[in-house]
């Protein structure tokens, strides 16, 4: 199935009802026993780990949630793009996203007062492709619209957190 199909699928069924648009992910995640850091995480039908680096107390066997968080944000970038150009119809060969992001230790540790996430947060895209420039301008400010990762990192989201 084509990404013009799933757009136009998803179109249709929101069109019909507009509760179609609404949906639900749920992520698990459990303390890996005899780890002080490690986390194992599932997804649907997906299993991935999550660990520190040793300078952090962990044993760097796998990406820390940091980094998973500026990965989530490069991917839904990659995505975003490639659904915007089958969208619009804008030729593209390639997309490439590099993302950085810097936090300061001190809020996270609490030594300060310190926000303890990125403080700062930097995306560099690169597009291939034989459209010109402005076409691909355009594309930019249509991803940057409608990422919704791009959105979390933007812009505050309710979270409400609770003990079980």
């Amino acid at each position: 199935m084509s990404l013009t199909d799933v757009i136009e699928g998803t179109k249709t069924a929101v069109d019909a009802d507009p509760r179609n648009a609404a949906v639900s992910f749920s992520v698990a995640n459990a303390l890996n026993p005899g780890t002080a850091t490690r986390v194992d995480v599932r997804v649907r039908d997906h299993s991935f780990a999550v660990d520190e680096p040793a300078a952090l107390g962990g044993t760097d066997t796998a990406a820390n949630p940091v980094e998973y968080a500026l990965a989530a944000l490069g991917s839904c970038q990659v995505i975003t793009y490639q659904f915007w150009a089958a969208k619009l119809g804008v030729p593209l060969e390639g997309v490439q996203v590099t993302v950085d992001g810097d936090i300061d230790l001190h809020g996270f540790f609490g030594f300060s007062e310190t926000r303890p996430g990125f403080g700062d947060v930097r995306v560099s895209v690169e597009l291939s492709g034989p459209a010109g420039a402005e076409v691909y301008e355009d594309l930019k400010r249509q991803v940057d619209e409608h990422c919704p990762v791009l959105d979390l990192f933007r812009n505050p989201t309710p979270v409400k957190t609770s003990l079980a």
